[in-house]
């Protein structure tokens, strides 16, 4: 509803200056003095020869609000000219939410979509470093899906790496232990790496592992396929208990057995910045900047890492309208790299979104300490702290319906805790203060919701449609922030940045328990009650609606 009322003020505001002979942009902005405010007498003040407070007044002549039905009046206030909504606004905003329920949000946007996120080398098991990669990428791909997206999720398997050659050369020699399927990989591959260590000789013959691998050897295609999707699973397995699916895995190898790579190097050896260095066909991107070339095939004939990835890009760009990958600040120079050399081909670039590291506090759990705390550890460990929270606020309930909601409760810990944070922000994940039910973290909010059902429960009236009574500041301030869900949907789908909804999620949270401390619900008349119970499921669902896009379940009861 935000999104009507924002286009009607730009509407008229676009009339006032016209009518008042002024040319100029209809710039709105957000504003704790008013629904929305424009500022945009400061920009004409040098051209005006005039105050911005006196251009602001000048505009606000020429406002007509009567035309429009969700302006209430508009103000001027020094040189900013303040909107407000009035109740009509209020009450469609409520039946919005009352007739859409889950649908509530959803924009209509209908371009394709291709977002990668994750694809983490499978030598080895998720861990802590790499699950902001995974929750921003599964977080973008819900919310750009409820504006309307037709959105795929990729993991661009790389296969061809001296890691998994090295992984295939440990099967060789040593036996899978009885673990969880990529922690067993992993452990092959760090035996692996240690024998290479006393034993320079056996690089050979990982390399010729390789040079087989890309030339297609039958034998060796099987073993590499064999010892990725035996790490993948285990790697699939750790996304599923994070509530994060990919639609299509997309192995790096296709790419060369297809032949995309020789094209694309016979396109690169024609771009007039290709040039050969050492026998190497590199491409020269010092005129944009870019110290380092961009090697894309080596002397001796084989392809990197950078020329598949060169094939991957190309072709998505050919299977959708827009392509968003998901990198770790390690990857910001080659990301840049790569943006560049595809212009250069004439291949449409990819939006990047690049998110600094995640950390644990030191000391955090020590049982590990000096080793990687790996994904499932740090989920088995939130989870169990989950359970003793639970079970001591808890304790009338069932075994299964605490660990059902401990389950629920540790992931949504650990994605809210990562996802909140602006991605250009390293973070550290302190999984206590994430557990918090006091702090304001995913428990505060799914907190929220089961108490939004709570209160439904309690009552034996249906919730009725009577909005004209919801008149209390806070039951004000809770409806207005409810018709801005569709708007941060809107925001996050163009700039891409995840952590606005966390906030958003945040700040509802904080004006339905203030509405819950000032307005009594299951206590005052039948038709305030009623009002107000539809109020309360409203809120229900779009607390409900915006955990979904942070893959967060919303417990009924906790």
């Amino acid at each position: 509803m935000f999104l009507s009322f924002r286009d009607e003020v730009e509407s008229c505001l676009k009339n006032a200056l016209k009518a008042a002979g002024i040319e100029a942009d209809a710039e709105l902005e957000e504003s704790d003095h008013a629904d929305l405010a424009s500022s945009v007498s400061f920009k004409l003040a040098s051209k005006l020869k005039k105050s911005p407070k006196e251009i602001a007044g000048e505009i606000a002549k020429h406002i007509r609000i009567s035309d429009y039905k969700f302006i209430a009046d508009a103000t001027v206030s020094g040189p900013y000219i303040n909107f407000f909504v009035n109740r009509s606004f209020l009450n469609d905003t409520i039946e919005a939410i009352s007739e859409k329920k889950c649908d509530y949000g959803q924009l209509g946007y209908s371009d394709r979509i291709i977002l990668e996120h994750t694809s983490t080398n499978p030598n080895g098991p998720l861990h802590v470093g790499h699950i902001r990669n995974s929750i921003i990428g599964d977080t973008l791909s819900r919310v750009l899906r409820k504006a309307g997206y037709d959105v795929e999720t990729q993991y661009y398997v790389n296969d061809m790496g001296r890691q998994i050659a090295m992984v295939v050369f440990g099967l060789e020699r040593y036996d899978l232990l009885e673990k969880k399927s990529d922690h067993a990989v992993a452990e092959v591959y760090i035996s692996a790496n240690r024998a290479i260590e006393k034993d320079h000789g056996l690089k050979a013959e990982v390399d010729g592992f390789m040079q087989k691998y890309e030339a297609g050897d039958k034998k060796i295609k099987e073993k590499f396929m064999g010892a990725v999707d035996l790490c993948l699973s285990g790697i699939r397995s750790t996304l599923e208990r994070m509530n994060i699916k990919h639609d299509r895995f997309v192995w790096e190898s296709d790419f060369v057995w297809s032949g995309t790579v020789r094209d694309i190097i016979g396109i690169v050896e024609q771009s007039r910045y290709s040039e050969i260095q050492g026998g190497a066909l590199v491409l020269d991107l010092n005129e944009f900047g870019f110290e380092k070339e961009y090697v894309v095939k080596r002397s001796d004939g084989t392809s990197l890492y950078s020329t598949r990835d060169l094939a991957y890009h190309k072709m998505k760009a050919k299977d959708c309208d827009r392509v968003i990958d998901i990198f770790g600040a390690d990857h910001k120079l080659i990301s840049s790299q790569l943006v560049k050399v595809l212009e250069i081909l004439g291949v449409k670039t990819p939006e990047i979104v690049i998110f600094e590291f995640v950390s644990l506090p030191e000391g955090s759990m020590s049982t590990r300490k000096g080793k990687f705390i790996t994904t499932d550890e740090l989920l088995d460990e939130v989870e169990r702290a989950a359970y003793e929270e639970v079970d001591k606020r808890r304790s009338d309930l069932t075994e299964d319906i605490k660990r059902d909601i401990a389950r629920s409760v540790g992931v949504g810990a650990i994605r809210y805790d990562i996802v909140r944070v602006s991605a250009e922000k390293s973070t550290t994940f302190d999984w206590k203060n994430a557990l918090d039910f006091e702090k304001q973290g995913a428990p505060f909010i799914q907190y929220a919701h089961a108490r939004c059902c709570s209160i439904l429960r309690k009552s034996d009236d249906e919730p009725g449609f009577n909005p004209d009574l919801l008149i209390e500041k806070s039951e004000v301030d809770l409806i207005k922030k409810m018709s801005k869900f569709p708007l941060v949907i809107e925001i996050v789908s163009k700039d891409l940045k995840a952590h606005l909804i966390a906030t958003y999620a945040r700040e509802l949270t904080e004006l339905f328990n203030q509405f819950y401390r000032d307005a009594p619900v299951l206590s005052v008349e039948d038709e305030l009650k009623k009002a107000r119970l539809c109020l309360v499921d409203c809120t229900r669902i779009v607390i409900c609606e915006a955990l979904e896009l942070m893959g967060i379940e919303a417990p009924e009861i906790m």
